[in-house]
């Protein structure tokens, strides 16, 4: 029987780290992982962030080709092939893939493949695809299971017209008519992808806007950017029946318009159910702890992610907290090094950024300009647009804008939300201010390089204070 310092059981962003971070420390370390293929890196690098941002950048590539002559280009007919296209992505994935496996053998992290489970105080089973069960003892175990699609009760899920993100990535062909129910990020990605590679898309969200946790001028941006590309966009909607067979898919809308309610039927090829995620805590041998679950699946944890059973942590998306990737790798530096008798600095979740990679792309971090009001800040925005910046010109890509939000008293920074070009990559600045408890006047007083797209945080600041320099 082996016997370990830590035991990691799933091999994700959040798993990968914790079994890395454990590699670096010394500690005697094993990550146990069920995918069937025997790869690392858990359904973010094969089923998740990593493929779809591949189909996007495919996206984007195609739309950029469409409009080539717009900046002296001349192209032949754009239009995307499936089968290339999922070539290119499965290179990705297996660089991606390899690089984790890489990153095992320098820690000196033993991999063990197959289903692991608590056995026990100090106990995990490990059961292959064979059936063989092999048992380790471990000083510490790190659960870092994940999620998985959340299916709606009254849909019928038949995976081939009624589908879901994981269907979605093993199609072969690009639909003709895509509806999706779910606006927040994976169903305003993927109505993004497949509108761009060609397919009609209706986009279906039960409350008022889009990307619901956004600030709402964001939500509002995002919309008309959407309508105007061409998508069917139905918001204060929900899908009450559903039906599916070979040739397609019926569904049933039910939209409130001006108060009143109206039903409206949508024939389609396909049906993407994008409205959510569940944690992946069955099986795991939660049930051999004293550990109880939260509602909706959740395991409760304290702010080193540490379980009420003192032995086992718990990070990612099997926690109530944001599920997103970056979340649960520094959820698993933290828990790591609590276990290590490391310091540890628990986590601040209002710092965290939030990233949706649609054309245009949208990021946030900190209050919405409606939070920071519901409490009680004196609330100050400055926004800019895209428009005005020079290399938004450049690209061909002025849609949206940055916006701050503020507050009078000590003109502390309380958020920054961005909708434009390249806004994942701007949005860091936003993240560094909130960590630093910067104030505006001191982003106001950084210089942004010229030309860049970033120069439009910088006038933002300025419109804060009702100067900026290029409008």
């Amino acid at each position: 029987m082996s016997e370990y310092d830590v035991v990691v059981i799933g091999s994700g962003p959040g798993g990968y780290v914790a079994a890395i971070r454990a590699g670096q420390l010394g500690l005697k370390t094993a990550i146990v992982e069920r995918e069937p293929t025997e790869r690392l890196g858990g359904t973010c690098l094969l089923r998740g962030c990593i493929p779809t941002k591949a189909m996007l950048h495919t996206a984007d590539l195609v739309s950029e080709a469409r409009h080539a002559e717009d900046f002296g280009v001349s192209v032949g007919k754009a239009e995307v092939n499936m089968e290339k296209m999922d070539e290119y992505r499965s290179r990705v994935i297996q660089k991606n893939a390899g690089g984790v496996k890489y990153l095992m053998k320098k820690n000196k992290v033993d991999v063990l493949f197959g289903h692991g489970r608590i056995a026990g105080k100090n106990k995990i089973t490990v059961e292959g695809q064979d059936g063989k069960v092999t048992t380790v003892t471990t000083k510490h175990c790190v659960l870092a299971t994940g999620s998985a699609c959340l299916h709606l009760p009254f849909i019928k899920m038949d995976h081939e017209r009624v589908i879901d993100s994981d269907d979605l990535l093993a199609m072969k062909d690009i639909p003709e008519h895509l509806v999706v129910i779910g606006a927040g990020a994976v169903g305003s990605e993927f109505a993004s992808v497949f509108l761009r590679y060609g397919s009609e898309v209706t986009l279906i969200e039960m409350v008022d806007r889009l990307l619901p946790i956004e600030d709402r001028e964001v939500s509002a941006e995002i919309e008309k950017s959407f309508k105007k590309q061409g998508m069917n966009v139905m918001t204060s909607s929900k899908v009450t029946e559903v039906k599916s067979d070979a040739k397609g898919v019926e569904i049933v809308v039910e939209s409130s318009v001006d108060g009143k309610t109206a039903s409206k039927t949508i024939k389609a090829s396909h049906l993407l159910v994008a409205t959510g995620r569940r944690a992946v805590t069955d099986d795991c041998g939660i049930d051999k702890t004293n550990i109880e679950l939260e509602e909706r699946g959740f395991v409760p944890v304290s702010e080193y992610m540490q379980t009420s059973e003192d032995w086992v942590y718990a990070i990612g998306d099997i926690v109530n907290t944001p599920a997103l990737a970056h979340v649960a790798s520094h959820e698993a530096v933290l828990a790591v090094n609590h276990l290590a008798g490391e310091e540890a600095h628990p986590i601040n979740y209002e710092h965290v950024p939030n990233c949706t990679y649609a054309s245009p792309e949208v990021a946030s971090v900190g209050l919405t300009e409606e939070m920071a009001r519901e409490r009680g800040y004196d609330v100050r925005v400055g926004v800019f647009p895209f428009s005005a910046v020079g290399k938004a010109a450049i690209l061909g890509q002025t849609e949206g804008f940055v916006k701050i939000v503020s507050e009078t008293k000590y003109d502390e920074f309380l958020g920054l939300h961005i909708i434009g070009p390249r806004a994942t990559e701007l949005i860091a600045e936003g993240a560094v201010a909130l960590e630093l408890e910067s104030t505006v006047a001191e982003i106001l007083h950084t210089i942004h390089p010229h030309p860049t797209l970033s120069e439009a945080v910088g006038e933002a600041a300025h419109a804060l204070y009702g100067a900026p320099i290029h409008i």
